[in-house]
């Protein structure tokens, strides 16, 4: 399967670095296009067959990946559409709200329409840990299933309908919401005494058990709380300390607030 990135920044150059590592895919049935020269370079140093010309890389793909800001999606669709051949490719498209009834307007041919997903990561692609959000417009089976088990080999993807994709996209901001998380505990870990580089190792470790220890047992996160605070305990004490200060209701009102309307 070769397949073309068309726009190669954070998100474009985060999917081509997971196909990269993933087993089985050579570097290149990759081509990426790209309007950096430095972007170009450093792909084409992985063995990545790399262009400025984005008509170029659609042409030599079987997959054509579009990962633009939303506001360029329409410019660059209409671009590549005179050299796409909808028979034999298959159209991935990385914009948040941008909705598939305007995607297939852009690329019609005389009533001919390629088949497309919306595809969401976010950039832990790039190590293969992403959760992907797929939804198959005008697909058959076997696409479906080919793009979905490309997408699982750089991490777990969640197919879902389009009416479901803006929620979708506004849980995709949550990696950095973690983040934020991930850098609060470190700054009060080194108030109490810790150096930065030893507290982000406490930190980030604690996050990776609790990962890992809720996926193990698949219990829900609450009953795992319940097993580690006592009556009367620390733990319990900096949970009202931080619901006091709002901690839940500010973590549903962001992820509410990344909803596109």
């Amino acid at each position: 399967m070769k397949i073309a990135i068309i726009g190669a920044g954070a998100m474009g150059g985060a999917i081509a670095e997971g196909l990269l590592k993933t087993n089985n895919f050579c570097a290149s049935d990759l081509v990426v296009s790209d309007h950096h020269e430095q972007v170009l370079k450093h792909f084409a140093e992985k063995g990545a067959a790399t262009t400025p010309c984005n008509k170029e890389a659609a042409r030599q793909a079987d997959v054509v990946c579009v990962v633009v800001k939303p506001w360029h999606v329409e410019k660059t669709l209409l671009g590549i559409k005179e050299v796409m051949n909808y028979g034999k490719q298959t159209l991935l498209v990385v914009a948040a709200g941008v909705p598939s009834a305007s995607i297939l307007q852009w690329m019609d041919k005389e009533g001919s329409v390629p088949p497309l997903f919306l595809v969401m990561p976010n950039i832990a692609i790039a190590y293969m840990a992403s959760a992907t959000y797929i939804t198959p417009v005008g697909a058959s089976a076997e696409t479906v299933d080919a793009i979905t088990d490309l997408f699982n080999k750089m991490g777990r993807t969640f197919l879902l309908e389009e009416d479901h994709y803006p929620a979708a996209t506004a849980l995709s901001c949550s990696i950095a919401y973690a983040m934020r998380y991930a850098r609060a505990s470190m700054e009060a870990a080194v108030e109490l005494g810790f150096k930065a580089p030893q507290a982000k190792d406490i930190v980030l470790q604690t996050m990776q058990g609790a990962i890992s220890l809720l996926q193990a047992t698949g219990e829900h996160p609450e009953a795992v709380i319940d097993k580690v605070t006592t009556p009367g305990g620390l733990t319990i004490r900096g949970l009202n300390e931080m619901e006091h200060a709002g901690f839940t209701s500010a973590v549903i009102r962001g992820v509410k607030k990344g909803l596109i309307k």
